[in-house]
């Protein structure tokens, strides 16, 4: 009886995700709360950024996504949000 190679490679992609949420459940919650911590404080910038380009109809989407890329990246992230959404 031959094995399908369909089958093994979801099972190995099924075992590796397993091992991810594993490693995911073992990180430290200090990483976790400063990930958080950096998203909230994207989106108040990014708040900051909409309140100031209201003044020239500006404004950038405040989603999760950006907010973690700002969080993540400080001032640069900012700036290349807004720039693109300038380009956009």
């Amino acid at each position: 009886m031959r094995i399908p190679w369909e089958l093994v490679v979801s099972f190995s992609i099924g075992l590796t995700l397993l091992c991810l949420i594993g490693y995911l459940l073992l990180v430290p919650r200090r990483f976790i709360w400063r990930l958080l911590a950096g998203g909230v404080m994207g989106a108040l910038l990014l708040s900051g950024i909409n309140l100031l380009g209201a003044l020239v109809g500006f404004s950038v989407a405040v989603n999760p996504f950006t907010a973690m890329a700002v969080g993540f990246l400080g001032l640069p992230g900012a700036a290349l949000v807004v720039a693109l959404q300038l380009l956009v």
